[in-house]
């Protein structure tokens, strides 16, 4: 499975944002999906993840009533629409998949996105 992250740029505090993994690869359907990011100097941490039917949806509080992560098994693609962005929002996402369910544990992941740049600024 390949996994192309697309959708970063430079919005102002207040805009939103859709992010999109397009997944190659069969089975993906199959898969557990999480958003994480990584800002500068931090670790990278789970913000959303999702079940293979969407049936087990997770968000950080960071994004909870902000971002909502969906999927569409028959467009292979996973998103991220983030709403009312936050300067404190700016890192690099990246999508993730898991032949099992999401997780929180960014190393139990068996395939990744390249990474998009988001940047909240004034």
């Amino acid at each position: 499975v390949q996994l192309q992250a697309s959708g970063g740029g430079l919005v102002q505090p207040g805009d939103s944002l859709r992010l999109s993994c397009a997944a190659s690869g069969h089975q993906f359907n199959m898969y557990g999906m999480g958003w994480f990011r990584q800002a500068p100097g931090k670790s990278r941490e789970l913000i959303a993840g999702i079940s293979w039917n969407a049936g087990n949806i997770y968000y950080d509080d960071s994004v909870k009533g902000r971002f909502t992560i969906s999927r569409d098994n028959a467009k292979n693609t996973v998103y991220l629409q983030m709403t009312s962005l936050k300067p404190e929002d700016t890192a690099v996402y990246y999508c993730a998949a898991r032949r099992s369910a999401w997780t929180h544990d960014w190393s139990r992941y068996d395939y990744w996105g390249q990474g998009t740049l988001v940047t909240v600024s004034s």
